[in-house]
């Protein structure tokens, strides 16, 4: 990566203020604008103490590995900043930084739940299994750092891919579909439920950002797509895992919650995004900035 300036950006042309990742940034910036701080976590507590050893065991699970998640994340996504920097794409950049802020907050938001309603939690790496282990632990953070010294399309596909379409796309959003199916049907917890509503959108906007990155990357260098869609049939494995080992550690599922419900989901939405990023083979760029912004409602 570049390490001196040799030109700037911005003295030879103005924002691309129509590009996708600009009108992701001013989405950011209108719908992203929401604090941790506020919620008021007080009825949640009292709906804490009400819950069954098992519910609660349940939802502590669900949070302790958003926690983790969040907070890698957060540690992991350097890197990817760094080689767009690098490129000079300072409209993708731009986004990104709103990008990193939301996922910092987002470790803030669980942090507070966990100690203002859940209080004592022990050590919530009881809740890590050995797929979310292989994936946050262990293929997240090798994919973001390898490009600290090796800034290729390939790189740099295998980190969007590790990061948007499974650990975000899969993973997390798995886990807010279950997350918000149990407060929302039992009426709990309102302030994490508003808070989980919050980041969803967040997330979205990231999960919009990496098809566009990852269908930018196809286009510009169709070889890519064997290796894609390769280490994302690869990642999937310890993805479902993880959704099985949730449900594995409990003789009746709390809540009323089926295993096999979570399980299509998450198949469903790692499809979802290998078909979708697959549409951008042979197109143009700008074909896939419009299909880019009719996905994200832009």
């Amino acid at each position: 990566m570049n390490t001196v300036h040799t030109a700037f950006t911005l003295t030879s042309r103005p924002l691309q203020r129509t590009s996708f990742p600009m009108r992701l940034f001013e989405k950011a910036k209108r719908f992203g604008i929401w604090n941790p701080s506020d919620l008021d976590f007080s009825r949640d507590r009292k709906d804490w103490l009400c819950l069954e050893d098992s519910e609660r065991d349940l939802l502590l699970r669900l949070t302790a590995l958003f926690q983790a998640g969040e907070e890698a994340v957060t540690l992991d996504l350097l890197p990817l900043i760094q080689v767009i920097a690098s490129e000079g794409r300072i409209e993708e950049e731009m986004f990104l930084t709103s990008f990193l802020w939301e996922e910092a907050k987002h470790t803030d938001f669980f942090n507070r739940f966990l100690t203002e309603v859940v209080g004592d939690t022990g050590d919530l790496a009881r809740y890590h299994t050995p797929g979310f282990r292989e994936l946050v632990y262990n293929q997240l953070p090798i994919a973001m750092h390898r490009l600290r010294t090796d800034a290729s399309p390939l790189a740099l596909a295998e980190a969007s891919l590790t990061y948007n379409m499974i650990v975000e796309g899969v993973l997390a959003e798995t886990g807010y579909h279950a997350y918000f199916t149990v407060i929302d049907r039992a009426d709990i917890l309102p302030a994490q439920r508003r808070g989980i509503a919050l980041l969803k959108q967040d997330e979205s906007r990231h999960i919009a950002y990496g098809i566009y990155l990852l269908s930018r990357l196809i286009a510009e260098h169709d070889e890519l797509w064997d290796a894609i869609s390769e280490r994302m049939n690869l990642l999937i494995v310890p993805a479902l895992a993880i959704v099985e080992e949730a449900f594995a550690a409990y003789d009746v599922v709390p809540f009323g919650l089926k295993s096999e419900d979570f399980y299509d989901f998450a198949f469903g939405q790692f499809q979802r995004r290998l078909d979708r990023i697959e549409r951008s083979r042979k197109k143009s760029l700008a074909e896939i900035t419009v299909e880019a912004m009719a996905d994200a409602a832009l």
